[in-house]
């Protein structure tokens, strides 16, 4: 079930909502948990069970970890949870990858293969299993105290809104409003959640999903035969569709966090606006980005290290395995190799460079270079990648029309342009903050209830008619 279908529009979230603000407070997280599962089991129904197997296992051995006082036995303990969720992980996500490459090996020295039976993976698996760590290594580290009643914990893992797809919510930035949400539960949050839902419901259906058809469209073309202006404006459709698609998400779930009296993190802030890729990567899924700092970056070592090439290593290992955790192929792998190498060479030298160069021609670089690294991410096989990118500096623009595509698609085109760099002006910033942040007048509150029901019925009408519906990160 995604947040963009009319299923959950108009049957889930409603009936859910209701019977949420209609039930006694005693009774709120248990009819949340109930509905996370349900709303989990609706699209994943064989895999329910390895969430509740390992919030159990993981439950039992952080307290078990928690109450000890022998430092070698919570060191054990904490071992184990990690290794028993990444094991999981692997299993799943990584096997099928692992015994291709093996087979691949073995090929290469004239011997038999390894018969596999092909597994599916769990819808949300990398997520859940992120913040699952973050509750052992919180716990391990006395960041927070581990929460005492089990279904508490399992709501933490399983809460619906961030369930598929994130935000990746570390636990003690959670633990606290699973047992007490009086501090966010107002009618100005509830308000405000709906409006921040219709705007990322927005952005994805009517942003995102005409980005995603065209792009779609074009990647399915034999590489060889794409002039040069269709190969650019296939990989900008998926520029925007990513990013619009991922972030949609993101504010579909802070929403819905904030119409049940959560806080969530903020995941996005306009990313493409950045003056280079480590401005980028404090933008683009930062609840990612955070995590990846804190539960690996800062344990190897981070920048406290005594030499600069060691640095360097523990940047690019962190990328790697940030593309890694994306997806298991080569291609991923490459894509975290190449933001590395930014992020490197920037530690370098580039930002003394974007420095003097000043900010458009900074933004306008970066945005290229990222535009560039959605070419790894999209197209399954390195070959294939190049191949396209080939395409993309080939300057062959015979056959290429500015009519080859429809004015609907053109239209949606340069509204992504428009708000993907909305924020690049002081006013478009002072209109975000706004919207976004700011306390809000009875005026406008009704300007934006307006406008979101305006939204909230075109973007049921364009699901309804369009018929093109994805979302990418469903994959991950």
């Amino acid at each position: 079930m995604v947040f963009s279908s009319i299923v959950f529009l108009l049957y889930f979230l409603p009936v859910f909502l209701i019977a949420y603000y209609l039930v006694d407070k005693k009774y709120k997280n248990i009819l949340l948990l109930a509905s996370s599962i349900f709303f989990y089991s609706w699209g994943a129904p064989k895999f329910i069970f390895v969430i509740l197997g390992t919030t159990f296992l993981d439950f039992h051995l952080v307290k078990w970890m928690d109450r000890s006082e022998h430092r070698l036995h919570r060191r054990l303990l904490l071992t184990l949870s990690v290794v028993v969720n990444l094991g999981l992980l692997f299993y799943f996500k990584y096997s099928n990858f692992f015994i291709e490459n093996v087979n691949a090996v073995l090929s290469l020295f004239g011997h038999g293969h390894i018969n596999w039976t092909k597994l599916l993976l769990p819808l949300g698996i990398s997520f859940y299993t992120f913040e699952t760590i973050t509750y052992v290594v919180d716990v391990y580290r006395k960041i927070h105290k581990p929460l005492t009643n089990f279904w508490d914990y399992q709501l933490y893992i399983i809460l619906f809104p961030k369930l598929i797809a994130g935000p990746i919510i570390r636990y003690h930035e959670l633990a606290d409003q699973i047992t007490d949400r009086s501090a966010n539960d107002t009618i100005d949050n509830k308000l405000m959640g709906f409006y921040r839902f219709i705007i990322g419901l927005s952005k994805k259906v009517l942003i995102a999903n005409h980005m995603g058809q065209q792009a779609d469209s074009i990647f399915s073309m034999h590489y060889a035969s794409l002039d040069t202006f269709t190969a650019w404006i296939g990989i900008l459709a998926y520029t925007f569709q990513i990013y619009f698609d991922f972030s949609g998400y993101s504010d579909m779930a802070i929403g819905i966090g904030k119409m049940l009296g959560f806080k969530f993190p903020e995941n996005f802030n306009n990313p493409y606006t950045s003056q280079s890729i480590t401005e980028f990567w404090r933008r683009w899924h930062i609840t990612l980005g955070n995590w990846m700092r804190n539960y690996l970056y800062i344990p190897l070592g981070g920048n406290r290290v005594k030499t600069q090439w060691r640095h360097y290593f523990n940047l690019w290992l962190v990328f790697l395995a940030s593309g890694l955790w994306h997806g298991a192929s080569w291609s991923f792998v490459l894509w975290g190799a190449y933001h590395g190498l930014f992020l490197v060479l920037e530690k370098g030298f580039l930002l003394k460079v974007y420095e003097k160069i000043g900010k458009l021609p900074s933004v306008a670089i970066n945005f290229f270079i990222v535009t560039i690294g959605w070419v790894f991410f999209r197209v399954e096989k390195i070959s294939d990648a190049f191949a396209y990118i080939k395409r993309l500096f080939r300057f062959n623009f015979r056959g290429s029309h500015l009519n080859a595509f429809s004015p609907e698609f053109y239209t949606f085109f340069f509204i992504a342009i428009f708000f993907s760099f909305f924020v690049y002006f002081k006013k478009g910033q002072q209109i975000q903050d706004a919207v976004y942040l700011n306390e809000y007048t009875d005026m406008r509150h009704i300007t934006i209830a307006f406008v979101s029901g305006i939204l909230l019925l075109i973007s049921i009408g364009s699901i309804t008619a369009f018929g093109f519906n994805p979302f990418i990160y469903f994959r991950f």
